[in-house]
């Protein structure tokens, strides 16, 4: 590139001395050149701005003859047509259009420089090491459990909760459906992948309890969205009977939805809702707009 730089100099210096000869004779005889032999004065200014710009044109070739030949011809694309637009607002299409090529260029040049990095880093997605996996047998994953244990999982958090009421159904095939009932306030629809949690719905109790459809109540459409928070949140591949557990307890929290003000503003209603959310933490009752 410096080469390419240096000849568009020279073409600028030439350009401008050639721009000086034009205008010494545009101008002709001037008056600073004096009464006695202006002529002689004028041709001899005229000689050394001649002499000037066959420099420049040696410079220019010199320059020229520098550079590299192109292996081919540049692809321009779509590019080559904006020479033949007319309209000022789009000529500055070619300016943009240089600074996303120079983007461009960056984000090649750190991808590359990303790529050097994170080949260096054994990165894992697992939590075992890698040469003890391959000494032992890998354990099972948490949507690769026996039926029979997901029934005794769900049994045990059963009766660990009096007034919430869990019913086991597959109507899939081997992963289970929990329909769960907490108290009279709300009922919830929870389906798992061995004992992964996959998806959930709440409801108000009464309401026709499926997985497609959502509740006609905003209450319980902000809570279904809660849920899939805390469903990420407690999810735990080498833990998931923990993480069940710890997802049915956060629900269970919401036994007193209607009864317990938020703890951030002390009220119990704020936009027309309940406290809606349920740390992860301590299962405190906070509005949507109270959490943060």
């Amino acid at each position: 590139m410096e080469p390419l730089h240096t000849a568009l100099g020279a073409i600028k210096v030439l350009r401008c001395s050639v721009g000086q000869v034009f205008s010494c004779l545009a101008n002709g005889v001037r008056a600073d050149h004096g009464e006695e032999g202006r002529d002689a004065k004028f041709l001899s200014e005229l000689d050394e701005l001649l002499s000037s710009v066959t420099q420049h044109l040696r410079d220019v070739e010199q320059a020229v003859n520098s550079l590299s030949q192109p292996p081919g011809p540049f692809t321009l694309g779509n590019t080559s047509f904006l020479s033949q637009e007319c309209t000022q607002e789009r000529q500055a299409l070619y300016s943009q259009l240089v600074l996303s090529y120079k983007w461009t260029d960056k984000i090649h040049e750190f991808s590359n420089l990303s790529v050097a990095l994170l080949s260096q880093n054994s990165l894992k997605r697992s939590y075992t090491n890698s040469s003890t996996a391959k000494r032992r047998r890998a354990p099972t994953s948490s949507h690769n459990v026996p039926p029979q244990n997901v029934d005794t999982v769900i049994s045990s958090i059963d009766r660990q909760f009096p007034d919430m009421n869990i019913s086991v159904s597959r109507p899939f095939g081997a992963n289970a459906v929990l329909q769960v009932t907490l108290s009279r306030v709300l009922q919830a629809v929870v389906a798992l992948k061995g004992l992964m949690i996959e998806w959930v719905v709440v409801k108000g109790y009464g309401e026709t309890l499926d997985l497609w459809s959502e509740s006609r109540h905003k209450v319980f459409r902000k809570i279904t969205e809660n849920s899939h928070a805390a469903m990420l949140h407690f999810s735990s591949p080498t833990m998931p009977e923990l993480a069940v557990r710890s997802f049915m307890t956060w629900l269970h929290s919401f036994n007193t939805l209607f009864s317990d003000p938020c703890k951030r503003c002390g009220n119990h209603l704020h936009s027309a809702l309940p406290p809606t959310w349920r740390d992860f933490r301590s299962l405190e009752p906070f509005h949507e707009e109270c959490k943060h």
